[in-house]
């Protein structure tokens, strides 16, 4: 195994990474997904596929749609719920890193059902903070998404700080009209970080006119949210006097990863390029030792 490089590293939600790269929410499941075809311990960490209370089998296909800027998905939050996950995919995955991290991504359908999550999670070994996908739609209010919803959000986060010691990571829409505002909302309801940006909305049609995704729209990612996660990220150490913020989007080379740097960013994760190719991201971290060489 290779020796990290003490240039690179940080600490960030009381842990010590060995470089600020992470694979983002939804692009690495559980871990051992990637198992044999690249070196989880190589990286800063990882953030887990989203965890709900119940299982989800997501949207109905296709799921996926790539196009020349990038990628159009709507997987619908697919995971093995709660109690499979706490039991077998979390155990796993502590027992497989002895220097990476990883971060589990909590989403809900009501308030209660993210606190719910975080309470059943809460004393698994291994976890290093609860990231909270407030993209989520509230099904009690009309799919408005959480994040829109300051009261919302601090509902969440204040029930989530009841249900944990854990770091809370809130993760937000670039759509937002102030983005950096609802950053310290939810630092003041208790959250210890900030990560964006999630996808952007989208929606394309395949040649006939049907749409290309099964269930209508979807997120947008790839290389069009770079200069848009780098701005949040900016806009959000502005507002908050230099909350830790992890920054999401776009990300393609260890050139990338510094644009983030530069904006403030504490850790950076790397999502659709890592689908597209495996073992990106640890030529990103050799890259990234290279360059400050």
């Amino acid at each position: 195994m290779r020796a990290a490089d003490p240039r690179l590293s940080r600490t960030v939600l009381g842990r010590h990474f060995q470089n600020p790269l992470l694979l983002a929410a939804g692009t690495a499941g559980f871990g051992r997904e990637l198992d044999g075809v690249m070196d989880l311990d190589r990286l800063g960490g990882l953030v887990t596929k989203a965890v709900s209370r119940e299982p989800r089998e997501g949207n109905r296909p296709p799921r996926v749609a790539e196009f020349c800027g990038g990628m159009l998905n709507s997987v619908g939050l697919a995971n093995p719920g709660l109690d499979r996950v706490r039991a077998e995919c979390l155990p796993w995955l502590a027992a497989r890193l002895s220097r990476a991290h990883f971060l589990v991504n909590v989403v809900g359908f009501t308030v209660e059902e993210y606190g719910d999550v975080v309470s059943g999670l809460d004393g698994v070994s291994g976890i290093a903070a609860f990231e909270l996908n407030l993209s989520c739609p509230n099904t009690s209010a009309g799919g408005i998404e959480f994040g829109a919803d300051a009261a919302c959000v601090q509902r969440i986060i204040s029930l989530c700080r009841a249900r944990t010691r854990l770091p809370l990571v809130a993760k937000l829409s670039p759509v937002l009209p102030d983005l950096a505002g609802m950053a310290l909302v939810a630092r003041e309801a208790g959250a210890d970080a900030i990560a964006v940006v999630n996808t952007l909305p989208g929606l394309l049609f395949a040649g006939e006119g049907a749409a290309r995704l099964g269930n209508g729209s979807g997120g947008v990612s790839g290389p069009v949210l770079l200069p848009v996660g780098v701005l949040a990220v900016a806009r959000v150490m502005e507002r908050t006097g230099g909350m830790p913020v992890i920054g999401v989007g776009g990300v393609r080379s260890a050139a990338d990863v510094r644009q983030y740097l530069r904006a403030g960013a504490a850790l950076v994760g790397i999502g659709t390029a890592a689908l597209a190719d495996p073992l990106l991201p640890e030529r990103i971290v050799a890259e990234l030792e290279r360059m400050d060489g």
